[in-house]
Formats: structure tokens, sequence, C-alpha cells
């Protein structure tokens, strides 16, 4: 049986309220602060924000944080937050890389949660990562190990059945990335078919530009 797409526009209003996407964010930016140490001084791109959970995260942190996301409604909602909150440090712009928008500005950090995957070609991507750090700047992309097409319930819009690190550290280095570092930051258990279960896990993926 074959399920819908899932439209994240229409998932948007609800997206807050699955407790395991909140950990998630949570799990992602814990690993990112091991890995980068933030300052007030870092302006920072969040690729894929969605509603902004781990972009919210980020915030208080740094100087400032762009989200960027394909879905007008996932924007809707964080646009909505940082109204709510007053934040003067935060941004959210809609940007399609599959429509062939680009990424502008320069940024001390790049950071990507569960997105990777949605994206069809990498290489292209990579290199707009790279253009857009800034020197000795960051890139932290945080997604699935190989999931072997389980994770999702539908793979319409998925061109990606999770990353083999060694590969994907290859993509970071043929980018122009070094020092790059891999480590698991968060582990979901999750109903797959015949109702049995499954644990995925998620990385993230260091790498840094060359001062």
């Amino acid at each position: 049986m074959k399920t819908e797409k899932k439209d994240f526009n229409k998932e948007a209003s609800s997206w807050d309220k699955v407790p395991a996407r909140v950990k998630l964010a949570s799990d992602v930016a814990s690993a990112i602060l091991d890995e980068v140490v933030l300052s007030a001084k870092m302006d920072v791109l969040d690729f894929g924000c969605g509603t902004g959970l781990l972009t919210l995260h980020l915030q208080p942190l740094v100087h400032s944080v762009t989200g960027v996301d394909s879905s007008q409604g996932m924007m809707a909602i964080l646009k909505a937050k940082i109204s709510d909150r007053n934040l003067t440090n935060t941004t959210a712009s809609y940007l399609d890389i599959e429509k062939g928008d680009v990424l502008k500005g320069r940024y001390h950090l790049v950071v990507s949660s569960m997105t990777l995957h949605h994206i069809r070609k990498i290489k292209p991507l990579f290199d707009q990562f790279y253009k857009i750090t800034a020197p000795a700047g960051y890139l932290c992309i945080a997604d699935l190990d190989p999931d072997d097409g389980k994770f999702h319930g539908s793979n319409d819009g998925v061109f990606h059945f999770g990353f083999d690190r060694a590969r994907l550290r290859q993509a970071f280095t043929e980018a122009g990335f070094y020092e790059i570092r891999d480590r698991t930051a968060a582990k979901i258990m999750k109903p797959i078919a015949d109702g049995e279960k499954r644990e995925f896990t998620i990385f993230l993926m260091t790498g840094r530009k060359k001062p």
C-alpha cells in the first residue's frame, strides 16, 4: 500500500507536536555545541530549517541565525515564532535549491539537520555551502545513517536512504572542507512495516573551511 508524499506545508502547524522531532533538534544542537565553539560574533545559516527547532536552539548563543527552507508553511511558523519572541537576530527566508535558488551571504557556521536526504544532487549543494562559509568557518550536517528506505512512510521526495559516512566525508573533502569529523548525534525508535519497531541513528558530520 503506497502512502502519500509528505506535504510539509500541511504538516507545518502540527510539526512541533511530535516529541521525537523536538528531542532530535535538541540532540543535534547538543552535538553541534560539542564540536563547535559558538560565540556572540558568529553568523549562522540553518539550511532546511523547518519550523526552526534547531534554529532557535542556536539563536541565543550567536550574533545572528538565518533559517531557509523550501516550505512556505514551515517558514510561516518560524516567522510567527520570531515575531512572538521579538527576536531581532533571527530571520526566515523561503529558498528552494531544487528550483534553482542559490544560497547567498557569508556565515561562520552552516548547519543542516535531516534535510540532505531530500536533496537530489549533493555536490552542487556542497559547493554552495563552501562558497558561503567564511574562512575558518564550519559546516555541520546531521542526517540518517543508511536506513534501507525504512525511515519514511513514503519515499516520494526522498533521494537518499541515509548516507554512508565514509562517502559523505568524501563529499566534504571534494567541496574543500577539512578537519572532518563524525559522531552519532541521536537515535530514534519508530515503527516500520508490519508494526515492527526499528532504531535509526542520526550522525553529525562536521568540516571546516581553511582560514
